[in-house]
C-alpha cells in the first residue's frame, strides 16, 4: 500500500504514521527525518539542501524530490510505504506523479486549529529529552521534568503565535491537496480524536476499505 499522509502541523500525523508502518510493515517516509539524515551524512544532496536552509530559504521540490528517490531506492518500498510530510504543494503531488508513483490512497487527519494551538502550545520538554504537556501529560512537579529534575520550556516551534503562523501556511499550500486528491478519487479524511488509540482505529478502519 503506497500511501500520502496529510494533516496541519500537530494533527498527530508521526504518531499514525508509526502505527501504520507497524501494522503494515511498510517504511515511513517523514522527508524532514530524511534531510536532517542526509544533512548530518554530509551527502551531495544533503549539502545542497543545508545551503538552501542556512540562506533562508525553502528546500526546491527538485532537491526534495531527489532526496525521496534515493531513499525509495535504498530502502525496500517495494511492498509499500508511507509519505509524511511530502507532499505538500501541488506542484510537489504533479512531480511525484511524474516519478510514476502509484498513490493508493491519501489519508487527511482533521483536526480544527483551535484544538491544534491548544495541543501544541501546552507542550512542554526538557533537555534530556522527555517531554510533557500540560494537560495530557503534565508533570508531577509542575515545570520540572520527572526524570532529571531540570526545567522544562516550550520550544520555539511550540509557541502559540508560530503555530498559528504554521497553520495559515498549512492552509495556503498544503490543504488544496485535499482537493487535487479528492478529485482523483483517494482522499480519505479522519477526524483526529483526543484519545491517540481512538484515531488509530479510525484510521486502521478507513485504511481496510483501501485493502478491500
Amino acid at each position: 500500500m503506497n500511501l500520502i499522509l496529510m494533516g496541519a502541523p500537530g494533527a498527530g500525523k508521526g504518531t499514525q504514521s508509526a502505527k501504520i508502518s507497524e501494522k503494515y510493515q511498510i517504511p515511513a517516509i517523514a522527508t524532514g527525518d530524511i534531510l536532517r539524515a542526509e544533512r548530518k551524512a554530509g551527502t551531495e544532496l544533503g549539502k545542497e539542501a543545508q545551503a538552501y536552509i542556512e540562506a533562508g530559504k525553502l528546500v526546491p521540490d527538485a532537491v526534495v524530490i531527489g532526496i525521496i528517490k534515493k531513499y525509495m531506492v535504498e530502502n525496500n518500498c517495494e511492498n509499500g510505504f508511507i509519505l509524511d510530510g511530502f507532499p505538500r504543494s501541488i506542484p510537489q503531488a504533479e512531480a511525484l506523479e511524474a516519478m510514476g508513483i502509484k498513490i493508493d490512497a491519501v489519508l487527511s487527519i482533521e483536526v480544527p486549529d483551535q484544538k491544534i494551538v491548544d495541543r501544541m502550545s501546552g507542550r512542554r520538554v526538557c533537555s534530556c529529552g522527555a517531554s510533557y504537556h500540560v494537560v495530557y501529560n503534565p508533570p508531577v512537579k509542575a515545570d520540572v521534568c520527572d526524570k532529571c529534575g531540570e526545567a522544562l520550556y516550550i520550544r520555539a516551534d511550540d509557541a502559540a503565535e508560530t503555530v498559528k503562523n504554521r497553520l495559515k501556511t498549512f492552509h495556503n499550500e498544503t490543504e488544496p491537496l485535499k482537493e487535487f486528491y479528492s478529485k482523483k478519487g483517494l482522499l480519505i479524511s479522519v477526524e483526529g480524536q483526543e484519545e491517540v488509540a481512538d484515531t488509530t482505529a479510525l484510521v486502521f478502519k478507513a485504511l481496510s476499505a483501501v485493502e478491500a
